[in-house]
């Protein structure tokens, strides 16, 4: 990502106008939620729902890793699907990175 220098004025309620640039950079429209971070003298600002995730979607994923972890299978999954989620178990995995190998959807 580019680095930018905007300027923004602190109102007498503490407000500021976060500049287009900064919102488009950060992807923020109007009712995003943001999140300040103060590290040591300088404030990082990254999008809410970019480091939060849905409660539900989170509680059933935490309870299916559970049963995988013990080993379960899962029933209406394919048995390679369950062997492979089973060899997986516990691996740290990055959403946003690429496949190493080929995918079939």
């Amino acid at each position: 990502m580019p680095a930018i220098h905007e300027v923004a004025t602190l109102t007498s309620k503490g407000q500021i106008t976060l500049p287009k640039s900064i919102r488009q950079a950060l992807g923020a429209d109007t009712g995003s939620k943001l999140v300040f971070e103060l590290r040591g003298g300088e404030v990082v600002v990254t999008r809410a729902d970019a480091e939060h995730e849905d409660p539900a979607i989170a509680a059933f994923l935490a309870l299916l890793a559970r049963d995988i972890e013990a080993g379960q299978n899962v029933r209406g999954l394919p048995e390679d699907l369950a062997r492979t989620m089973l060899e997986h178990a516990g691996h740290k995995v990055e959403l946003g990175g690429d496949f190493d190998e080929d995918v079939d959807i």
